[in-house]
Parts: C-alpha cells; structure tokens; sequence
C-alpha cells in the first residue's frame, strides 16, 4: 500500500482497548497519513470513564451516541451512518475499523467494494467474516501496548543532575526516557515493514513514517542534528550501513537495521 494514503480511523470505543490505542496509531501510520481519528461511544457511561485523558492525548475526536432505548448500543449505526458519509466525499484513500464486533462487516464490505483499502483491527475473538471483510486485519493480540524498553542500555544523558533530588527534574527525565524508549520502537515497526531483501531500511523512509506517528519528532530533542547520528549513538541496537553513490552528483544512501533483542 502506498505511504502516501489518507486514512480515516473509526474507533468503537465500546469492543477495543483503550491501552492499546497509541500503539494502534503507530501501526496504522506504517500504512500512510491518519488523517481523522474518531471515537464513537455514549461517554456518559461509567465504562468509559478512563478514556477522557487519552482522546485528548492522542487527539482523537469523541462522537457522543446516547442510549435511545436501555440494552441496545446505537454506537454501531452512528459510525457507520459517519463512515459512508466520508466514502461519499472521496476524501480518503482507506479506513481503519477498530472493533471486534462482527456488525461491523457489511460495513467493511461496503467500503471495499467502493474500492476503498479496508484495515480492521480487533481482538482474537473477533468473527472471522469481518476479519475476512477487511483488506488487513490486525489483532490487538500482537499490538504491543506502550511499554518501557527493557533493552535499553543506553540512556540519554541526565542533564538534570544539578536537581536530581527536585521532584519536577525527576517526572522531566522520566518524560524524556519515555519519549526515547517510543523512538526507538517506532524504529523496530519501520524496520519489520520497510525492510527491503536484505534486512536494511532506508533511513529516509523510517524517517517519514515517524513524523506520521510522532509529529513533534525531532532528534535535536536528543541532542543529534541527523537521525543518522542518532542510530549511531546506538550500536547496540542498530547496524548503520552507508551506500555511496558513484559518479559526481550521486548521493548517498543511509540504512539500518535492528540487531536482535
């Protein structure tokens, strides 16, 4: 699929993780542009309490669907009535449904044979037709949920050290490990996607995909001027390879690839 798709996620907040979320964003971006991002749920349930911090987090826009009649869920119909709206509009180049429910398969079915790129992302349990209805389906199962790197045996330097004992010069490096441990596992997802026949990703491309995921990316926050740089700083972790180009005005081909955990 190209990089360059725009992509509409719907969100049935009732049938998925909340903890998964973030991590479902950084796998969908491997697939293009996350253009909208919208929940669907009556969010004046006790159920959905905890979602209030991470739609604001992740900036997913919520669609409040009251309960017109008690035990009946009008959640499904609300995204469906938004999801062909949008095919209407020929905005988007791909959907992503995030549900197990299997309601949600005449949907899929309707998106794709309107030649639309159908990604559904679900847990175990889901149906297999709606799994079959999709071009791509991914199971929260194998979505890992954000998690600190345990491998990381390099750290950026504590630039805070003058106030270590202060409790905000503490959560301020506590944020920047966090942030490192997150570039690093958008590198691991580029790698097992853009690898080409021998194992290497083109830099450039890995580039891209985590400005999609992470938009305020930059490594000037981890003091490298050049993502290039900054794989170096981890050899650890990463075989860096330079492809010179031959001939005057060739330019020259950064790779890397993950060493094994």
């Amino acid at each position: 699929m190209d990089n360059t798709q725009k992509i509409a996620v719907l969100i049935d907040a009732d049938n998925t993780q909340l903890s998964k979320m973030e991590s479902v964003f950084h796998e969908l971006s491997t697939y293009g542009r996350i253009v909208v991002k919208k929940a669907y749920g009556n969010w004046k349930k006790q159920s959905l309490k905890n979602w209030e911090e991470e739609v604001k987090r992740l900036a997913i826009k919520t669609e409040q669907q009251f309960d017109y009649v008690s035990g009946k869920n009008t959640t499904d119909i609300a995204m469906v009535i938004d999801a062909m709206d949008m095919l209407h509009s020929e905005m988007y180049d791909a959907f992503a449904l995030v549900s197990s429910d299997s309601d949600f398969t005449p949907l899929a079915i309707r998106l794709r044979e309107s030649g639309a790129y159908i990604i559904g992302v679900g847990e175990n349990q889901t149906p297999e037709a709606f799994r079959n209805a999709c071009d791509d389906f991914l199971l929260l199962d194998f979505v890992s949920a954000e998690t600190e790197d345990k491998n990381g045996e390099e750290e950026i330097p504590d630039t805070t050290a003058a106030s270590s004992a202060d409790t905000a010069g503490r959560a301020e490096l506590k944020r920047k490990r966090h942030e490192l441990n997150e570039v690093h596992k958008l590198l691991r997802i580029a790698f097992e996607r853009y690898q080409d026949e021998d194992g290497f990703v083109n830099i450039a491309l890995a580039g891209n995909y985590i400005k999609r995921a992470k938009p305020d990316f930059t490594t000037f926050s981890y003091g490298y001027t050049k993502l290039s740089d900054f794989l170096k700083a981890f050899p650890k972790k990463y075989e860096v390879k330079i492809i010179r180009g031959k001939g005057k005005g060739s330019s020259t081909s950064v790779l890397y690839r993950c060493r094994k955990r």
